[in-house]
């Protein structure tokens, strides 16, 4: 309640008060709102003020209008509705698609007036050409009528929300069938029909010849059954083949011919299929070919079954004394009725004069016929090598061969230096090196030659050495040795080799190279790390002999570090140092030297004395500020002067502001009793309050 309505009826009952307590009556109606009215009380004790219908409040003070759709519009105006609130008041309309029972555009429902369905499908025509109307509740939908198809929209649909619409089935021009004619026609749309016949060569045997056009919009398949007029296999006749290419529809053609072995002796050989499905007769006659008796060759005779029929054999054979020069033996009786050629040739057998045998005289009567004999004899001075020293006049004209060899006698069998023979006899000896000798090329056998001579072997039999001799290591990388072997061959060495270090265990260096030469003295470097101990084998791979070198490599001067010089003027300078972490690097620590520049310096780099024996306490000329294991140094190192640190034993004592100095950095390598050291120039730093640069230039040596 507002405060002013408060303080109103604050008043009106302080006034009410003041009027009871005067005696006089209180006029209750005159208090009523304008929107209330003032009715007696049920129990007729007085008046009172009630807001009127539609509207709310305490009757005298306020009525404020009542929104009765709060409430729902089905539940104060029905289904189907909208409610509608107004002042003091409100009012009904139905949903789209229902109408109020007393046909008014709105309404209260306090008489009973309710929102009943619209049946749409009264109008005419509403969905189209085509089209049935169908009814729902509060809407209505089309489907297309047999006969018609939906367009542009799916089914069932409303014309009033899309643009879809019901149009004649049309199953447009029908398509040709195999072995059918298609008759005229003269519609396309739905029910109508084609005829269809068998096309020339065929004939229709059962089903239906017509197609629909159905209401899918597609011709239905005719059943017809169109089968074509077929002669089929055309009739085989007795010893004849067929020329034919298969086909048996009218008009076709088959070419008899007789087989092999018979020929066409009368009648026609050409069947055709008639369109009745049949072949015409063929009266082709074949008889059987008969080549009679095979032809008489000279000094031949016959092998023969006395057959003629084609394809008989007969075999011609020479006779005794005579061989065949020709080409064949066999006659075929052929398909024309005669027999083939048979290149047959029979010649009397005569072999000619003998073979000539060196240092041998021929036993023979000079006839050469089949049979005849010849016999060989060594002459003087000879003696026979062979198991047959005769020969006959064989079958195919030929002398049969003789191993007859008449051989000079070249007396005792000869010897070479450092062999020995291991078998000979009267024409050939075998020699073989003595133990402890090898063959340098040459021939192993001697022969007793024609003229009663030796031909001796050329073999050399010269003292084993081991293929590979006085290998040794020079400058700690490269391998020297002698080679024994053929002076033309090409051996072929492999040369592995490992490597290992005593301050290093994890660290292992295998590896292997070949090498191919034909000298007798062979150099190979090897690409050796320092500060290794290292076992080397060569192997000569043909002769399958192995030798081992081992050898250590020395501890080299470790590389210049990456320093950045710079010049400075203040008195805790910080210097950069860059290192390339290689596992391979032998560095074992850094130093740091201050020298002061009171006058120019030679600073011995390798000096032992400046090396490890400087005291840690600070000397009063130069000195180590830090010692720093290089395990303790990456990739990059950032070091200040003067720090007032302890690195590795030694204190960074703070520079004093009143004098130069030379920073220098010192790189150092030990393994066993070896020391290598490199030095570089780090820094200048200048005194003199660090204020002013260095007056005059200063130099310090590097040795």
């Amino acid at each position: 309640m507002a405060e002013s309505s408060r303080t109103m009826m604050v008043f009106l009952l302080c006034a009410s008060a003041a009027m009871l307590a005067k005696g006089q009556s209180l006029d209750i109606c005159a208090s009523c709102h304008a929107n209330a009215t003032c009715d007696d009380k049920a129990d007729g004790s007085g008046k009172v003020c009630n807001c009127k219908y539609g509207f709310v409040g305490n009757g005298r003070t306020f009525c404020q209008d009542k929104d009765e759709c709060l409430i729902g519009a089905k539940r104060i105006c029905g289904q189907h509705t909208t409610c509608h609130n107004t002042y003091g008041s409100y009012y009904c309309t139905c949903s789209s698609g229902y109408r109020p029972s007393n046909d008014m555009d709105v309404f209260i429902p306090n008489d009973g007036t309710h929102c009943q369905d619209i049946d749409e499908c009264r109008v005419t025509g509403l969905c189209g050409d085509g089209a049935l109307c169908r009814n729902l509740m509060g809407s209505f939908e089309c489907s297309c009528q047999l006969g018609y198809i939906i367009h542009n929209g799916p089914e069932p649909f409303n014309p009033s929300i899309n643009k879809a619409f019901c149009r004649v089935v049309d199953c447009g021009r029908p398509a040709s069938l195999k072995n059918m004619i298609r008759l005229p026609f003269t519609g396309t749309t739905y029910g109508s029909v084609v005829t269809f016949e068998c096309a020339d060569g065929f004939v229709w045997r059962s089903g239906d010849n017509s197609s629909i056009c159905a209401a899918d919009g597609r011709w239905t398949e005719p059943t017809a059954v169109c089968e074509e007029i077929l002669c089929g296999d055309p009739p085989t006749l007795p010893h004849t083949g067929q020329v034919w290419n298969g086909t048996s529809t009218p008009g076709s053609t088959v070419a008899y011919f007789c087989k092999r072995g018979f020929y066409h002796s009368e009648g026609s050989n050409i069947s055709v299929c008639t369109a009745n499905g049949d072949w015409t007769e063929a009266d082709i006659s074949c008889s059987e070919v008969d080549c009679g008796v095979p032809p008489v060759i000279p000094h031949s005779h016959m092998l023969w079954d006395n057959v003629s029929t084609m394809g008989s054999r007969v075999v011609y054979q020479c006779n005794s004394g005579y061989r065949n020069v020709g080409e064949g033996s066999v006659s075929v009786c052929t398909a024309d009725g005669g027999w083939d050629e048979a290149f047959v040739r029979c010649q009397e057998i005569n072999c000619q004069k003998p073979a000539f045998k060196p240092h041998a005289k021929m036993l023979w009567d000079g006839t050469s016929r089949l049979g005849s004999v010849v016999r060989y004899q060594c002459e003087e001075g000879y003696y026979t090598r062979g198991l047959r020293n005769s020969s006959v006049c064989r079958k195919t004209g030929q002398w049969e061969d003789v191993d007859i060899r008449c051989e000079a006698k070249c007396g005792p069998v000869p010897f070479l230096e450092n062999s020995a023979v291991v078998w000979h006899n009267r024409s050939v000896a075998i020699h073989r090196c003595l133990d402890g000798y090898h063959s340098w090329r040459g021939s192993n056998v001697s022969l007793c030659g024609s003229s009663g001579v030796w031909e001796i072997a050329s073999l050399k039999c010269i003292e084993i050495k081991p293929p590979i001799n006085h290998l040794f290591v020079i400058n700690e990388k490269c391998l020297r040795w002698t080679a024994e072997k053929y002076e033309e061959d090409t051996e072929v060495y492999k040369v592995t080799y490992a490597g290992s270090r005593d301050y290093q265990r994890s660290f292992r260096d295998k590896r292997k190279q070949f090498m191919r030469s034909k000298a007798e003295q062979l150099e190979l470097c090897l690409n050796l790390l320092p500060v290794t101990n290292y076992s080397i084998s060569i192997t000569a791979v043909s002769a399958r002999y192995t030798t081992t070198v081992n050898t250590s490599t020395s501890l080299p001067a470790p590389p210049a570090p990456i320093v950045y010089f710079r010049e400075f003027q203040t008195p805790m300078p910080t210097l950069r140092l860059q290192r390339s972490l290689n596992t391979l690097d032998p560095i074992s620590l850094f130093q740091v030297f201050v020298l002061p520049l009171e006058q120019s310096k030679v600073f011995d780099c390798s000096s032992p004395a400046s090396l490890l024996s400087l005291s840690k306490s600070k000397p009063s000329t130069e000195y180590i500020t830090a010692q720093i294991a290089v395990r303790r140094v990456g990739k990059e190192l950032n070091f200040t002067v003067g720090d007032g640190l302890q690195y590795g034993g030694f204190f960074n004592v703070p520079l004093e502001r009143s004098r130069n100095y030379y920073i220098i950095l010192r790189t150092v390598s030990q393994w066993k009793q070896a020391v290598k050291s490199t030095c570089v120039l780090w820094a200048k730093v200048g005194g003199n309050s660090f204020g002013k640069i260095f007056a005059e230039e200063e130099n310090v040596f590097l040795q």
